[in-house]
């Protein structure tokens, strides 16, 4: 007699009855969120490598990677910005005296510190 289990039941799959349908009893993996960091680092996988993307979206591992690489770039990006006002002098004083050159050099750290980010983290290839 011949094994009538499909492979998905072969490799210990199960189904479960859904309006007299089966329906596989597959669970996705925790979507975490994404901001802005995992998505263009996401575009940079797509782009410039795709067996890595097609690697980790074949393991469904995609998700959960992108949302570390974009935990790393807001944690590298928060202590480089406290690290960069304080060699470049701008403390609460600067901001209590003169508000507009505290913003302008505020400002001028975070594109710093968000160009370095890119370039290690983002626009890196992490194996």
């Amino acid at each position: 007699m011949k094994d009538t289990k499909t492979i998905y039941e072969q490799l210990g799959g199960t189904y479960r009855e859904e309006n007299g349908n089966l329906v596989p009893d597959v669970e996705l993996p925790e979507q975490k969120s994404i901001g802005k960091y995992g998505r263009m680092h996401l575009d940079y996988l797509k782009q410039h490598r795709r067996g890595r993307y097609s690697a980790l979206l074949g393991e469904g591992r995609l998700n959960a990677y992108l949302s570390e690489i974009e935990e790393q770039a807001h944690e590298m990006i928060s202590s480089l910005i406290i690290e960069f006002a304080k060699t470049q002098g701008i403390d609460e004083y600067l901001k209590e005296t003169d508000q507009l050159r505290w913003v302008q050099m505020m400002n001028n750290v975070k594109t710093q510190v968000e160009e370095i980010v890119l370039k290690q983290i983002i626009f890196h290839f992490k194996k």
